[in-house]
């Protein structure tokens, strides 16, 4: 199988822009330790080319053979059980101990590359949403691999209507059994948005750890030299754009966290300032030492209160990063473990 490398929006643009018919695997269920949960996708090609993982690579073999099928005709069911070392799949023994039953639909012009092509529009714009697959029928009217997104005028069960257009966050995947069919509700995961305030040099390997990551960059600098979008190959956005201004662009767009790192003092000042008044930013870090923190904080005055509990600084989880790509692998790793609410050490401690 031949894993194209490409993050799941890049890799459905390409194809649709061909015209390409495309396999969407689902996890419609899990049971035990699973590499991934449901509502977690990925995108097959008929030339063997894909985006995205549903398991740790043990399963996607098997699935692109599935994938033949689907293209030429119907959805599929498929359901592997790794709970037990004994459990061989093609002659390996995988005891992943884990359990997860996927469903496989095609999409094509046809049926207008739905419901990706509304999670992708969600991601993309950052809007919240809901999709919805039914795994399971006997239900002519809702048949296997039907879907459905929020706020569309498809005819529903009420059940499933209530859980799919609700206003409140869906913070997982659910599934609801009505009228001889089974529908899967997953709520479209938005990718973390990132504002690097900086383009210096080191800023770029920021970038591109975060963009490989599929998370929504924007990159602003004061510096004409340094703001240049060729260096940010997987920002969404580069722009000049004065310390100064940063109370506009925050008011303007939504992000979930900023780095400030111009090797600049009064730049730095400038967008500490306007970061302490934007309290909906959970997570700020500031590049530099102890004591440059200090300064910067001694200059805000009353206003540094506006960042307690939210600043980082010195930047980073501690993983003795000294060069430009792993400062930027502990930045990008204690933003993960913020946004998620996670304390960032080893597992089992």
């Amino acid at each position: 199988m031949n894993h194209s490398g490409f993050s799941l929006g890049d890799f459905f643009r390409a194809g649709r822009d061909r015209g390409e018919a495309l396999v969407l695997a689902t996890i419609a269920r899990t049971l035990g330790s699973t590499y991934r949960k449901a509502g977690a996708q990925m995108l097959i090609a008929a030339d063997g080319r894909a985006a995205g993982l549903l398991s740790g690579g043990c399963l996607e073999a098997d699935l692109m053979e599935r994938a033949r099928t689907v293209l030429a005709g119907s959805p599929i069911v498929a359901e592997y059980d790794t709970r037990s070392s004994d459990d061989l799949i093609w002659g390996i023994g995988l005891g992943c101990e884990g359990a997860m039953t996927i469903l496989l639909t095609r999409l094509d012009r046809a049926n207008d590359y739905q419901p990706f092509a509304f999670v992708e529009d969600c991601r993309r714009r950052g809007v919240a949403g809901n999709f919805a697959l039914v795994i399971q029928s006997t239900n002519a009217v809702y048949p296997l691999g039907a879907a459905f997104r929020s706020g569309s005028p498809a005819a529903l069960p009420a059940g499933v209507a209530d859980v799919l257009n609700a206003t409140t966050t869906l913070r997982a995947a659910t599934t609801v059994e009505t009228g001889g069919a089974t529908f899967l509700i997953a709520p479209v995961e938005l990718p973390p948005r990132l504002l690097v305030l900086g383009a210096g040099p080191d800023a770029m390997p920021l970038v591109e750890i975060a963009g490989l990551m599929n998370w929504h960059v924007t990159v602003l600098d004061h510096r004409p030299a340094y703001a240049v979008a060729e260096r940010f190959p997987h920002a969404q956005r580069v722009a000049l754009n004065p310390a100064a201004e940063l109370p506009r662009e925050l008011r303007a767009a939504r992000y979930d966290a900023a780095v400030v790192m111009s090797h600049h003092l009064l730049s730095d000042q400038a967008y500490l300032d306007a970061l302490a008044a934007h309290a909906t930013i959970p997570y700020v870090g500031l590049l530099g030492p102890a004591p440059r923190r200090a300064r910067l904080m001694q200059e805000l005055g009353e206003k540094s209160r506006g960042l307690e509990g939210r600043l980082h600084g010195p930047i980073g989880l501690d993983i003795g990063a000294k060069t430009p790509e792993t400062i930027a692998l502990a930045i990008v790793s204690e933003i993960q473990a913020v946004l998620a609410g996670r304390r960032g050490g080893p597992f089992g401690k």
